[in-house]
């Protein structure tokens, strides 16, 4: 990696310049990003109409600030500048992202970008309650505004010839990511998956599931979950931790990070997975360059990657054996000697049963990518309008059956179990299995440069994980595309076999398939 910047009076003006204005807009968004959160956690019922208006505001300021003419001529003096820089520096990265950045936000009005803020403040809102009350009638008419104004957003942004509507949204969690590109990965995929699900269920030997189904006190949960998230590196000197209706990870800058998660009194591995998934992110965001928040290099490479950091910390760590032995004498500190029968054989394998079910977050390691396939087949055809939105519970629903021989009891635990489209996040779905194959790729790496990673675990010991994260992951930014991170660290373009490998290496043994 090289650094090497320029540091000519005319090339220092230029850059600063661009930069400071660049990272004043940037300004707008991250106050947005606290206001969100608070949104999701804290805000009384009563501030949601003037809190979508308060949003709204702040992404059009934003996007005008962005979007100036000056901003687009700054960034041509930029790239001469740049030209003679190795192309792989911070501020060549910087410009060149930058720039990315600014031709695809000119192609939108600030109207545009205005309605879908509110929008998606409101459709939030109504979310929340269509989900408590399960009923995805009251959730319906915003869904289709969403649907409507994402097809307008993609209609703005164009597509590659031959492609679709939802590649221009896609583009915006996984630069240049699009259908074609996700369907080559989840049509083999699935079927691997399939293969081995269709094994285990006709397996003779079934893990214990008793510690999933064993009521523990929710502030008890909290305070545990919270440690959890500690000793593995979240630093709560620059985070938060609290709850919401959906686990999500927001916040404004990498000494700001913002993370939630939810309980349900008889499954602390609810609150335990997501809580580690949210960590992972968390971890990610606090290991950017504060000194370039706002710029590329201090943001996330793109949503595959940010997800294949909250996956590890989820799955290849938190599921481990080596885990459960550090983390088992730990309950007691917590809950006293209500888990005390439970042996370590019990936690293990309570954290890796396979059993297909309603909920995506809550899913397990072989599950968990159909629910992905589900919503990224039903984002095309809501797009692509081969289907209309009303009938998206019952197609839902049949997919489910079709998918995972599950038959959906209700809209809570079916369409209205996500919040990303309330958020207007059409295109995000996909990175999640993108990242859980990177996830498994990258740990195997990491496995092979440090001596006795895993025996770590059982003594506490994640410092040297996340140490070799911010090393190869973290501190990289915007620099890299998701599969050049990947040959970069790994030596290998991303591939679904580590995390086959993964799987079977440990599902296997557990159901006596050896």
């Amino acid at each position: 990696m090289t650094t090497a910047t320029a540091n000519t009076p005319s090339t220092h003006s230029a850059l600063t310049t661009l930069f400071a204005a660049v990272q004043d807009a940037h300004l707008l968004n991250s106050t947005a990003g606290i206001l969100s959160w608070d949104q999701e956690t804290l805000m009384p019922n009563g501030a949601a109409p003037l809190r979508s208006r308060q949003l709204s505001q702040l992404a059009r300021l934003a996007h005008e600030a962005f979007t100036a003419p000056k901003i687009g001529e700054l960034i041509a003096a930029a790239e001469g500048v740049v030209a003679s820089m190795p192309a792989d520096c911070a501020d060549a990265v910087n410009v060149r992202e930058i720039r990315r950045d600014y031709d695809k936000a000119t192609k939108l009005p600030s109207s545009l970008i205005a309605e879908l803020a509110q929008t998606g403040s409101q459709a939030q809102h109504a979310w929340v309650e269509a989900r408590r009350d399960s009923d995805f009638k009251k959730f319906q008419p915003w869904l289709e505004k969403t649907v409507k104004l994402n097809i307008q957003k993609a209609q703005c942004l164009g597509w590659p010839k031959g492609g679709e509507a939802w590649d221009a949204l896609a583009d915006y969690y996984e630069p240049a990511l699009t259908a074609a590109d996700v369907t080559k990965v989840f049509e083999p995929l699935r079927a691997r998956l399939q293969k081995l699900l269709d094994r285990i269920r006709v397996a003779s030997k079934h893990p214990s599931n008793a510690f999933n189904e064993f009521a523990l006190p929710i502030d008890a949960q909290e305070k545990f979950v919270r440690y959890m998230a500690k000793r593995i590196g979240f630093d709560f000197n620059c985070g938060r931790l609290d709850r919401s209706a959906h686990p999500f990870c927001g916040g404004s800058h990498c000494r700001d990070v913002r993370m939630t998660t939810r309980y349900t009194e008889t499954c602390v591995f609810d609150a335990l997975g997501s809580t580690m998934h949210e960590s992972g992110h968390g971890m990610y965001e606090q290991g950017l360059d504060f000194a370039q928040a706002g710029l590329p290099m201090g943001s996330a490479a793109g949503l595959s990657v940010h997800e294949s950091q909250s996956r590890m910390w989820e799955n290849q760590v938190g599921r481990s054996m080596q885990f459960w032995k550090w983390a088992r004498p730990q309950l007691s500190a917590f809950f006293g000697d209500a888990c005390d029968h439970f042996t370590l054989e019990h936690l293990y394998q309570a954290a890796n049963v396979v059993e297909p079910g309603f909920i995506r977050v809550e899913s397990d390691e072989a599950t968990y990518n159909m629910h992905v396939m589900i919503r990224f087949k039903l984002e095309r055809d809501m797009l692509n309008g081969d289907m209309a939105i009303g009938d998206l519970p019952g197609i839902w629903n049949k997919l489910y059956k079709e998918y995972l021989g599950v038959t959906v009891p209700d809209d809570r635990r079916g369409c209205l179990q996500d919040v990303h489209w309330s958020m207007g996040a059409i295109g995000y779905f996909p990175t999640y299995t993108l990242g859980t194959l990177l996830a498994a790729q990258l740990f195997e790496k990491a496995r092979k440069d440090i001596p006795g990673l895993e025996e770590g675990f059982t003594r506490g010991e994640f410092e040297p994980l996340l140490t070799w994260l911010r090393k190869n992951v973290h501190c990289e930014g915007r620099r890299y595309r998701l599969d050049e991170l990947c040959r970069k660290v790994t030596g290998a373009p991303l591939s679904a076999d580590p995390m086959m490998r993964h799987l079977e290496a440990k599902l296997l043994p557990l159901y006596g398939l050896e």
